[in-house]
């Protein structure tokens, strides 16, 4: 528990997306899948040099804790990648991997449009920050029918960096006029709350993503199993 019990009222929110709004393994393992199959082209050896590259279980189709994939941008994911891929550039690669991310049928945490919703009922101002690309992501939010409930969507590449640093954080509370003490962030892995920490705000840790209770419990004010229990907790907030 990293906070003081001086506190101002929540008005803000801010969401991680991969392992937040949506289950990470659920979502992103399946996609990985296909997507080191198609880069390996049969070849079975670069496919287990790709998956190791990426810390990725071929055979249970899910990432391995401390994978680079899951808190990384898909510049750095490509970087890795391309000693293995001599027939490709960076800029081909991460346009593919873009491509394909933004057609992954993501599986939500908990059904986001009543969850949402309900959000927004209750007065608090929504926002997303993502270490994946921003058009990706708003893709992602429009085809579950909730990017309307958010009025700021950040990726790595929308001008403010990604996570751990607080930039895309500060933007928020710049674009909604909130304080950052006004504010808490969400998110499933150490790179959100160490960015909700930098940018003094309160830290939820969820565990839809692959990091454990123990890992986010040191950087988070309150660990819960999925955002679905996050109503419960902001009702008992002063």
């Amino acid at each position: 528990m990293h906070s003081s019990g001086e506190h101002a009222e929540i008005k803000g929110i801010i969401f991680d997306k991969d392992g937040t709004l949506f289950d990470f393994n659920a979502t992103w393992g399946v996609w990985a899948q296909h997507m080191l199959r198609e880069e390996a082209g049969g070849d079975e050896l670069r496919l287990a040099t790709l998956a190791e590259v990426l810390g990725y279980d071929l055979t249970q189709s899910r990432f391995l804790p401390g994978s680079i994939v899951i808190a990384e941008t898909v510049d750095v994911v490509a970087q890795a990648m391309l000693p293995h891929l001599p027939d490709t550039d960076a800029a081909q690669l991460i346009t593919r991997m873009n491509a394909a991310a933004s057609k992954v049928p993501q599986v939500e945490a908990a059904p986001l449009i009543p969850f949402c919703q309900m959000l927004a009922a209750r007065g608090f101002t929504l926002g997303i920050a993502t270490n994946d690309a921003e058009m990706p992501a708003r893709a992602h939010l429009q085809a579950a029918g909730v990017i309307d409930a958010f009025s700021f969507v950040a990726g790595f590449d929308s001008g403010h960096g990604g996570k751990p640093a607080p930039g895309q954080l500060l933007a928020f509370c710049a674009a909604t006029g909130l304080a950052p003490s006004e504010c808490v962030m969400v998110g499933d892995s150490l790179h959100d709350l160490h960015a909700g920490q930098a940018a003094q705000m309160r830290t939820i840790g969820v565990l839809t993503g692959p990091a454990s209770r123990a890992e986010l419990a040191p950087a988070a004010d309150v660990v819960l199993a999925s955002i679905a229990e996050m109503p419960d907790w902001l009702a008992a907030q002063p």
